[in-house]
């Protein structure tokens, strides 16, 4: 069953790679997610260097949440989803963070490699943070 599942992972990795590198010369925004943490990156494909990185590891512990963020449900009394600490809200604060770190070295433009995994949840909030912060994509 595992096997199976990472097959498809690669199957998708490999398609969205090969269609980011026919389209052009722009960075790209690649993401990456563990079970405890995501990582977001923009890469130069021609000179092969990472241009900015993000995880949430930079995000400061006392910081509030993002305004305009995205909206959570109300969290329910001893669950650890919605509120200002959830996963979701962490990835679209990677998102900004890695926006304003683009938009440091002057990128605004990337093309989202989101690395095999479906656009949803953790990915799909990442990306909202980054066009939210700046990015298009």
């Amino acid at each position: 069953m595992i096997k199976r599942y990472k097959h498809k992972t690669l199957k998708r990795k490999i398609k969205i790679r090969a269609k980011l590198l026919k389209i052009g010369r722009r960075p790209r925004l690649s993401v990456f997610r563990s079970n405890k943490y995501i990582y977001a990156q923009i890469i130069d494909d021609q000179k092969g260097k990472t241009l900015a990185a993000a995880s949430e590891k930079d995000i400061k512990e006392n910081s509030n949440p993002p305004a305009g963020g995205p909206k959570l449900p109300r969290p329910r009394l001893g669950s650890a989803e919605g509120g200002q600490n959830s996963k979701i809200n962490r990835a679209f604060q990677v998102g900004q963070i890695l926006a304003k770190k683009a938009l440091k070295i002057k990128i605004k433009k990337v093309y989202f490699d989101r690395g095999g995994y479906k656009y949803h949840g953790l990915i799909k909030a990442l990306a909202e943070g980054a066009r939210k912060g700046g990015l298009e994509f």
